[in-house]
């Protein structure tokens, strides 16, 4: 039996929103390609958790598989579509009426003017295969419906974009354009890609919601991008020319004598460009220094001099 969605990310289903995104992030930095580079098994694994939590992970498209399963999908996680499917489904759906069509909708509050604008006839005809029955009055065209899908993307295709391909659930295949400088919450509208119209009615459109997976080494805030940079002591003290990685390539930086642990290097416009098309974030490298993680009795000996070498005590402004 196949995994569903919530095996797929280690969860039951009684587990809440905060739980779920706990075990996504989880999962995704664990499988996330650039920590696993030509690794088949981990990419698969990646898109995998991804497609679980862009189900489960949002609230409306939960409610909907948890009722329906898979077959949510089929719906176009459309909640006026599963509302009508399960009228359809009930006993008085098919209660026989005067019209001898054997459906029968109650449409509530809606009054005599029909469901506020709701086609039920239009949905059971996409979902059952049916146009009604004996002499009805045929339709004239009517338009597809538009269908929102979440699409997840690396830092790296976020910053940089690209082409991007995917799978839909009907198993059609396509390829987007992703813009540089994309983030979570972004929109990308692929137009005639949604729902098929009906009666020669011109197709719906997918709108793709980007999200941004989480970077093992780089942390992004708005168009600003930002790399904690390890350093030795002797670079720090002595100053040193660094190499240094982007997503643009490779570059070296010259740090100061007497670098201390927490300074920012900027390069400048080498963040994630704007797409209102204002200036490019920048990149910034936060220094770290490390200590040496060698057991050496020289290296001891040089620390305790080195104490001698602070004019104050480095903790002095440390106060709430």
């Amino acid at each position: 039996m196949a995994e569903d969605y919530y095996q797929r990310l280690g969860v039951n289903r009684k587990a809440s929103d905060d739980e779920i995104k706990k075990a996504y992030r989880k999962l995704a930095k664990k499988y996330h390609p650039d920590v696993n580079p030509g690794n088949k098994a981990a990419e698969e694994k990646f898109k995998q958790i991804g497609e679980a939590f862009d189900v489960i992970g949002d609230a409306k498209k939960r409610k909907l598989y948890d009722e329906f399963g898979e077959d949510a999908a089929k719906l176009g996680w459309d909640e006026k579509k599963a509302a009508a499917y399960r009228q359809y489904q009930s006993p008085r759906s098919r209660g026989g009426n005067a019209g001898g069509d054997g459906f029968h909708f109650d449409f509530g509050d809606a009054g005599a003017g029909g469901a506020q604008g709701f086609d039920f006839e239009s949905i059971l005809g996409e979902m059952l295969g049916r146009q009604g029955r004996g002499g009805g009055r045929r339709r004239g065209p009517m338009p597809g419906a538009d269908v929102t899908a979440r699409l997840q993307v690396t830092l790296e295709e976020a910053v940089k974009g690209g082409e991007r391909s995917f799978s839909l659930s009907t198993g059609k295949r396509l390829t987007v354009k992703l813009p540089a400088g994309v983030d979570t919450g972004s929109k990308i509208r692929l137009q005639g890609q949604g729902e098929s119209g009906e009666h020669g009615g011109p197709p719906g459109d997918l709108f793709l919601e980007i999200e941004v997976a989480p970077h093992p080494l780089v942390r992004r805030e708005g168009d600003d991008l930002y790399v904690d940079l390890p350093v030795t002591v002797r670079e720090a003290m002595f100053g040193a020319d660094v190499g240094v990685p982007t997503f643009s390539g490779s570059g070296v930086i010259t740090l100061k004598p007497g670098t201390q642990s927490g300074t920012k290097v900027r390069l400048k416009g080498k963040g994630a460009p704007s797409l209102t098309g204002g200036a490019p974030g920048d990149f910034y490298l936060v220094v770290q220094v490390r200590v040496p993680d060698r057991d050496d009795p020289g290296l001891k000996k040089a620390a305790e001099a080195l104490d001698a070498g602070y004019a104050h005590d480095v903790r002095s402004a440390l106060k709430l």
